[in-house]
């Protein structure tokens, strides 16, 4: 098993087994929505796309933000701690990077699973069971690295075994660095001020067993489920 980490979705690949990290916040609360209850998360690429999705499935929440804020008239934002008990049967979200990688690694990828720290473990267990090639996708920011995307890549890789590429090699060099994951996640150098709970929710290591997988595409969503 080959293990590889594409530093932002331009530099992804097709292989067999893709695992999508946008730690702050996306992956995150992927897992933490499935994990209470909700029965689906829809991950769709722009805002117009979520609204008329919502409308059509009725009993969803429609969830989301831009460059960090949430959007106006949106039931709830991108904070995993907004996703504690499920308030209706399925998620429709949209974020400005993590719901755009896992709609591209939808194309390129025959299994996608949706990872972060805080299914950490588990997320790592699927993927060496199927002892297929693992690119771990990092959905960065406006196409660029992000650190803190990068050091959750390198703690999967750590979890993985397989032969490392270069930039797994270097992933999992950075995730030495940082034995604590918040200091890990804390490195990033954007973002905007005020996540203080939301990066401590997101950096506690392998506390749920979920495993978000693609389901199948409902028009231009990716339907993420367990």
């Amino acid at each position: 098993m080959r293990v590889h980490v594409a530093f932002t979705p331009g530099e992804a690949a097709r292989v067999p087994t893709g695992v999508v990290v946008d730690v702050l916040r996306a992956t995150s609360t992927i897992t933490q929505a499935l994990d209470a209850g909700y029965a689906a998360v829809f991950c769709c690429a722009e805002v117009e796309e979520a609204r008329a999705l919502a409308a059509e499935l009725g009993d969803a929440v429609l969830a989301g933000e831009r460059r960090g804020d949430s959007v106006p008239d949106f039931d709830l934002g991108n904070s995993p701690r907004e996703f504690l008990a499920a308030r209706a049967r399925a998620v429709v979200l949209t974020t400005t990077n993590g719901t755009r990688a896992l709609v591209e690694a939808a194309a390129n990828c025959d299994v996608v699973l949706a990872g972060s720290l805080l299914n950490l473990s588990a997320v790592a267990e699927a993927a060496r069971i199927r002892g297929e090639d693992v690119e771990i996708v990092c959905a960065g920011v406006g196409g660029n690295c992000s650190d803190d995307d990068a050091y959750c890549a390198g703690r999967l890789v750590q979890a993985l075994e397989g032969e490392r590429t270069d930039a797994a090699v270097a992933a999992a060099f950075l995730a030495d660095a940082f034995p604590d994951p918040l200091d890990g996640i804390n490195a990033r150098t954007y973002g905007p001020p005020g996540l203080e709970e939301d990066i401590a929710f997101c950096a506690r290591a392998s506390v749920l067993e979920v495993v978000p997988r693609l389901a199948g595409m409902r028009g231009p969503a990716a339907e993420i489920t367990l």
